[in-house]
């Protein structure tokens, strides 16, 4: 039986000024992410609320009920200028929550209606119910899907994200997309030392996302910021105690792996990638390169 709560909120904006990250605008429909991600990021942003960054991240989801309306009167603003904006940068826009609230197909509807650039990224499947308004977005604007895609090994997204969809039906909804016309690159992001690293791991991911229409892969290494860290570690001596001693090295003082790892592996994404074709984009990407990294587009 499921554990998940919903709490339904009013907010006062919808978009987010971002500060330290490579786009200026995000929106989040909600808050919390019944995916539960091992590493997530936005784990620590349930503090906000004076709740845990472990299982109220994942049970306790905070639902923005007005925020389709309250977007449309920001975008109506003079002073907006129509700049790109980022859906799912703190929790996935195509959790479970989606079924029931629509929140996020509002919110693409209320950016289609006058051709805002955006970009969405998501290990949500539930994505392929809005093709139809990502093919307007994808006609009139700027518009890409960014599919999160880690691993095939179905043990290790068992325990790495155990509320996401499977790796096989993420690749079906990139394929779905891309045959409709929709620009979707896949996000190799995090590559997590010691479980998802080893170049064949790397490779097959890459591989299939090529086979499966992606126009792109993107790759970073895992990133641990306080809160997250403590949490991730007690999940790695649960399940993988043995890496436990590796990651304290590497991961001591610092919320990034060592630079000279980060390099390797981001080595081993580029020759996995020379290996394989990707499908040209179908529209103006989105996305250009810094580095191993990604950004969107400052206009």
């Amino acid at each position: 039986m499921s554990r998940t709560q919903f709490r339904l909120l009013r907010c006062q904006s919808a978009i987010n000024r971002v500060q330290g990250m490579p786009f200026r605008w995000s929106l989040n429909p909600y808050r919390g992410c019944a995916h539960a991600c091992q590493y997530c990021y936005a784990r620590v942003t349930h503090a906000y609320f004076n709740l845990n960054l472990g299982r109220d991240f994942e049970e306790q989801i905070f639902v923005k009920t007005n925020l389709a309306a309250v977007l449309r009167d920001e975008l109506n603003r003079p002073s907006w200028r129509h700049e790109s904006i980022a859906i799912g940068t703190a929790t996935d826009p195509y959790q479970p929550a989606e079924g029931t609230f629509r929140i996020t197909r509002q919110c693409l509807q209320v950016l289609a209606e006058i051709a805002n650039p955006c970009s969405v990224t998501t290990k949500g499947t539930l994505i392929v119910r809005d093709i139809d308004v990502m093919q307007q977005l994808a006609r009139d604007t700027r518009f890409e899907v960014h599919l999160s895609l880690i691993t095939l090994d179905r043990d290790l997204w068992r325990r790495l994200e155990p509320g996401a969809p499977s790796p096989a039906s993420r690749l079906r909804a990139l394929e779905r997309l891309r045959s409709a016309g929709v620009p979707v690159s896949v996000f190799l992001m995090p590559i997590v030392p010691g479980l998802t690293d080893r170049p064949e791991r790397l490779a097959e991911v890459v591989r299939a996302a090529a086979e499966h229409g992606a126009q792109a892969v993107w790759s970073s290494s895992l990133r641990l910021a306080p809160g997250v860290k403590e949490w991730f570690f007690d999940f790695l001596r649960r399940d993988f105690p043995h890496l436990v001693p590796s990651y304290e090295r590497g991961y001591a003082g610092s919320r990034e792996a060592p630079a000279l790892y980060r390099q390797k592996v981001a080595d081993r994404v580029d020759a996995a990638k020379a290996d394989v074709v990707l499908t040209p984009a179908c529209a103006t990407p989105t996305l250009t390169r810094i580095g191993r990294q990604y950004c969107l587009p400052v206009p």
